[in-house]
């Protein structure tokens, strides 16, 4: 069953690197064959296999012979494995409770990984992503448990987009896109508190160590604005997964 679950995050994936590479430049999602970026020719259905057409191809279009970016079998791969953690995590898929809380995990973690890569390619955050999440984990939240929607996680989620509101007010655009504003709704609407709070801590914390590194090794110069998307997305990723796990860990230290 896990094995099914692994192909189907591969098959997924491999449509989640169309949205990252489409969304960006305002291409349809909807219609239109995969294409080469380099050449535009049109790609083979047989070199659109994940994962396998890649190492088949050995990282080159078949065409212009130019190397594709390792990140699309990267996507792939990692879509395949947080679908499997995410099934582990919820366990019976037999049973349909189950399995439509696996499919809102599925689609969070979707856009949370398109978010990651867009904003870290094009430093965007597509709208279409972040309100067809908003739309589908409040439907959700509102089917199962709509008392829990509206007094923990639409609070959770309003607080949290104020929070970034101000900060990108004050740094006027700089220091915070709007599409983090968006983002930061999106996590507290999901995780609720003090989820959320773990969240955003874990987010603060690794922008900050890889800022100062990247400016150590002059990646980056002093104040130059670094996507703050990738890190919330991976902090939200890390807190589905294991935030129970430090709620716990914190509640024992302290």
């Amino acid at each position: 069953m896990f094995f099914l679950v692994l192909l189907i995050g591969f098959c997924i994936g491999s449509f989640l690197n169309v949205l990252i590479y489409r969304l960006p430049r305002g291409l349809t999602v909807i219609k239109g064959r995969s294409f080469c970026p380099k050449c535009k020719k049109r790609i083979i259905w047989y070199d659109n296999v994940p994962l396998f057409s890649f190492f088949i191809l050995r990282g080159r279009c078949r065409f212009c012979k130019k190397r594709i970016s390792f990140r699309y079998p990267f996507v792939e791969l990692l879509t395949g494995i947080l679908f499997v953690l995410a099934a582990f995590r919820l366990g019976d898929l037999g049973n349909l409770s189950y399995l439509s809380h696996l499919v809102v995990d599925w689609a969070l973690i979707s856009a949370l990984i398109v978010v990651f890569f867009t904003d870290l390619e094009n430093q965007i955050i597509p709208d279409q992503i972040i309100f067809l999440a908003i739309f589908s984990s409040s439907l959700s939240s509102l089917i199962t448990n709509y008392k829990l929607l509206i007094t923990s996680f639409l609070p959770a989620a309003t607080i949290s987009a104020l929070f970034f509101w101000s900060l990108y007010l004050i740094t006027k655009g700089k220091g915070m896109g709007f599409g983090d504003v968006k983002l930061a709704f999106l996590i507290g609407l999901v995780l609720g508190f003090p989820n959320a709070v773990i969240a955003f801590y874990l987010a603060f914390l690794t922008g900050a160590i890889v800022g100062v590194i990247l400016i150590l090794v002059k990646k980056v110069k002093f104040g130059q604005q670094i996507s703050f998307g990738p890190f919330l997305a991976t902090a939200t990723l890390v807190t589905i997964f294991f935030g129970n796990r430090i709620l716990c860990f914190l509640k024992n230290f302290f």
